[in-house]
This record gives structure tokens, C-alpha cells and sequence, in this order.
């Protein structure tokens, strides 16, 4: 990054860049939102495309998550604890906000650690949270899960659907040039798994979350990619480090452990989910309730796979904008604050 203060600006880089089309993903929907807020995608050239990934934990969440957390809520009377993106993301034939008009009780939390004071204070009901998220909101609910052991709840649980981006970007290889990695996930997971990857050929840079560390990021990406070799750069090193956050990875690897798991529309990938451990099996609501499985049906219409793949952008969908608003959304990707289709509505990209 030395380099970029002796010469161009990254901004003079990006500007100026008239080689071979490149693709970028962005693989945090908080990138894709800021870079559009912040008007960058207007700044690049022609040849500099920006493409989204699944880095949006509620749209890469699959529809049958949602159906077995209505399950939950209208068969067994449980008390769903959730962030607020989930209520409205639409399940096979409800979603939260549907199963809640049918009389079920969903309460929106901030944080893990409310669900399990919310069950503290009420004995007589049972909770579940449903926990989703990356590796930068795992430890939350493992630390939920302890506390919750700790005080000898017998009326909280949750429900698992956390994801681990290693063999995501593996499923992914070969979709974009090189990816703007998550600089929240990196915080908590250190850069080893960035420098595998580099040594098997895929490049990508680390960014945070300003307009200048994301315009120096791009800046970065579009020069290395130039020189034709595989690279990985830190492009944000005042939050992440190498060894990321050993405390953070401790809980988790005490808590949970891995196994498969379904991704909207990349499908099932092996060992890229985490489950519960076996000594915390009466906090996990599948074990504890005994849930059937349940197989949810996405939309036909709705393409947030194609879009979660980088293989189409949210305005090449034929419902986009007109069926599927943030006010009737029919995939995840619109509802989520940091889905792809919520980010091209907001600001009009075309």
C-alpha cells in the first residue's frame, strides 16, 4: 500500500485502470451497502465490475430455516427471539411476520444475550433465538449458550443456522478475479484462511469499511490484478490481525463444531455450518424438540441464488422493483439491510 502514497491516488488508480475487464465480489454486504452509499460505484470504469457475494447472513439463509422457525412458534408455543431482518424474510408459506398476524409470539432482540435475560424473566415460557450470522456473530450466541448453562435455563434454546466462510469461498473459486474479503470476519478469524487461499491461486484483499479503506482496497486489487500472480493483502490492518481474535475463536471451537450446511443458492456445502456440541445438546431446538425435517421452497420467480453467486445482478431479475420491494419482498436478498437487491432499490442502480 506504500506504493499508492508515492504515486497515484487510489481513486487516480481506479480512474485511470483501461485494461481487461475485471470482476470483483464483494463478499460483505456491508461493502456492497457502503460502496454504494458512498458513490464509488459511479467513480470505476466500465471495466472494473463490481459483482456481490454471499456475505449477507440473512440471505444466505435458506427458506426451510424460516419454515422450521414457524414451526417452532405454532407447533410447540415457542417464544422466537430474533434480529429484525428475519421476521420478514419469506418462508415456504409464511414468514415470521405471517406466523406472528397467526398468533405467534416473535420478539425482535439486539443482542443473544437479551433472548436469554427475556427467558430468565419468564420461566413459564420457552425461547428460542434464532441464531444466524458469520463468524463475527457466532461467539455471541456460544457465549449466549454458556451463560444460559450456566444459570440452568431449561426454557432457552437455539436455533442454528451459523455459517464459516472458508469452503464458501472455495464453492465460489473461479466466479470473480479476485474478493473484497469481510473485514469483520477477519477480525475474529485471523488472515490464514486468505493466505491458503492465495497459495491456491485466488486473490483478495482485506477491507474495512470507510471510503478511503474501500476506494485504497479496490486501489490495491486493480494494481496486483495487473501483474497477473495470486495475492492476498491486508488492506485494513488497524482492526485485523494475522491471528484475528484467539479468545473469540476459543469460545466457539468450545461451544460448536462444524457440519454441513445449506446455503441459498449455492446449495449444500460440506463442513461451512456450526452446530452445537453434544454437551450442549439441550440448548439445541431441533434435539430438544424433536423437529421433524422440514424442506423449504424458495419462489420460482425470485433469482437471490443467481445474485448470492455473483451470476446476475439484482436488476436482471424480472420481479425486481416491481413484485419484490422492501415493502413485499420475495426473496431475503431484498429484506436484509445488507442484501444485494435491498442495496441496487435504495439507490437506484439500474
Amino acid at each position: 500500500m506504500d506504493s499508492l502514497k508515492n504515486e497515484l491516488s487510489p481513486k487516480q488508480i481506479l480512474q485511470s485502470y483501461s485494461g481487461r475487464k475485471l470482476r470483483i465480489m464483494e463478499v460483505c454486504g456491508t461493502h456492497t451497502h457502503e460502496i454504494f452509499r458512498l458513490g464509488i460505484r459511479k467513480l470505476l470504469p466500465e471495466s472494473i465490475e463490481l459483482i456481490s457475494g454471499p456475505g449477507c447472513p440473512v440471505c444466505v439463509t435458506p427458506v426451510g430455516y424460516i419454515d422450521e422457525a414457524c414451526w417452532l412458534a405454532l407447533e410447540k408455543n415457542c417464544v422466537i427471539c430474533t434480529f429484525g431482518d428475519l421476521i420478514r424474510v419469506p418462508g415456504t408459506q409464511l414468514s415470521l411476520a405471517g406466523a406472528r398476524a397467526q398468533g405467534a409470539q416473535i420478539k425482535t432482540v439486539y443482542s443473544p444475550l437479551d433472548a436469554v435475560e427475556f427467558a430468565k424473566e419468564n420461566p413459564d415460557k420457552q425461547v428460542v433465538f434464532l441464531a444466524v450470522g458469520f463468524e463475527t456473530t457466532t461467539p455471541s450466541a456460544c457465549l449466549a449458550v454458556e451463560k444460559a448453562k450456566a444459570a440452568g435455563l431449561e426454557n432457552f434454546s437455539i436455533l442454528c443456522a451459523n455459517k464459516t466462510m472458508p469452503n464458501a469461498y472455495q464453492a465460489l473459486k473461479g466466479s470473480a478475479d479476485a474478493f473484497l474479503f469481510p473485514g469483520h470476519v477477519n477480525a475474529i478469524t485471523g488472515n490464514a484462511t486468505c493466505k491458503a487461499l492465495c497459495e491456491q491461486g485466488v486473490s483478495g484483499v482485506v477491507a474495512g469499511f470507510t471510503a478511503k479503506e474501500l476506494m485504497t482496497a479496490l486501489a490495491v486489487t486493480v494494481t496486483k490484478l495487473q501483474k497477473g500472480e495470486p495475492f492476498f493483502v491486508n488492506c485494513y490492518p488497524r482492526v485485523v490481525k494475522d491471528e484475528g481474535s484467539p479468545a473469540a475463536q476459543k469460545l466457539m471451537d468450545k461451544v460448536m463444531q462444524p457440519c454441513d450446511s445449506e446455503w441459498r443458492g449455492l446449495g449444500v456445502i460440506k463442513m461451512s455450518g456450526m452446530t452445537l456440541r453434544d454437551e450442549y445438546a439441550d440448548f439445541d431446538a431441533r434435539r430438544k424438540y424433536d423437529m421433524p425435517e422440514i424442506k423449504g421452497k424458495a419462489n420460482p420467480a425470485c433469482r437471490c441464488g443467481d445474485v448470492l453467486q455473483g451470476k446476475c445482478k439484482p436488476c436482471d431479475c424480472k420481479v425486481f422493483g416491481k413484485v419484490c420491494t422492501p415493502q413485499h419482498p420475495v426473496g431475503a436478498c431484498m429484506v436484509s439491510n445488507e442484501g444485494a437487491c435491498s442495496a441496487y432499490y435504495q439507490y437506484g442502480m439500474e
